[in-house]
C-alpha cells in the first residue's frame, strides 16, 4: 500500500466517523457534539455559521424532540483533493416529536467536507428528505418490556432517559 493511498484510507474512517458521531450528537441531543463537526465556513442560514450556527440550529430542532435514533448506511466518499471530498449518506431516522409524534424519516445527506488543521469536518451538509411517515400511535406508548422476561414493550435504553421517562409517564398511562 502506498502513503496515498494508506492516508485516503485514514481520511475516509474520519470522514465516515463524521456521519456516526452526528447520528450519536441527535440521540444525545447534544448541540455542543454538534457543533464540533462542521467548519468555520458552514452555514446554517438563519442561524449563523460555523459551530455557533450548528448549535443554535440543533438546539432548536431538537427542542421538541423526546428522542431521536438515526441509522446511518451507504456511506460513500468522493475525494477531490487531499482536503476537500463530498459524499453521500443515506439514514434512517426514528424519533418521539411532541408535535408530530412517532415518526420515521428516510434521509438523503448530500455531504461537503474539508479537512482543517488535519481534522476532518462537515463544510456543508444538505438534508433531503425521501419520506417522513408519522404514525397514528407511538410504540413507546407501552408498558416496560422488562426485557429478558418479556420482549415487547419500551426497553431499558429509553428508560435510561430522563427526556424520554418524563414524556413516557404522562404517555403511558
Amino acid at each position: 500500500m502506498t502513503d496515498r493511498e494508506y492516508a485516503e484510507l485514514v481520511s475516509r474512517e474520519q470522514i465516515r466517523s463524521l456521519a456516526y458521531r452526528y447520528a450519536a450528537a441527535i440521540d444525545a441531543r447534544d448541540a455542543e457534539a454538534m457543533a464540533e463537526l462542521f467548519s468555520p465556513r458552514a452555514s446554517f442560514g438563519d442561524h449563523g455559521s460555523g459551530p455557533d450556527g450548528a448549535r443554535r440550529l440543533m438546539s432548536a430542532s431538537l427542542d421538541g424532540t423526546v428522542f431521536a435514533v438515526i441509522l446511518v448506511a451507504n456511506h460513500l466518499i468522493e475525494f477531490d483533493g487531499a482536503d476537500i471530498a463530498t459524499g453521500e449518506v443515506w439514514a434512517h431516522c426514528y424519533a418521539q416529536t411532541l408535535s408530530d409524534g412517532f415518526i420515521d424519516q428516510l434521509i438523503k445527506y448530500q455531504d461537503r467536507y474539508e479537512r482543517i488543521d488535519g481534522k476532518w469536518l462537515f463544510a456543508h451538509r444538505r438534508h433531503r428528505l425521501w419520506y417522513g411517515a408519522a404514525h397514528g400511535r407511538s410504540p413507546l406508548a407501552q408498558p416496560a418490556a422488562n426485557w429478558p422476561a418479556g420482549q415487547v414493550g419500551v426497553g431499558d435504553v429509553a428508560l435510561s432517559d430522563p427526556t424520554f421517562v418524563q414524556w413516557w409517564r404522562k404517555e403511558s398511562r
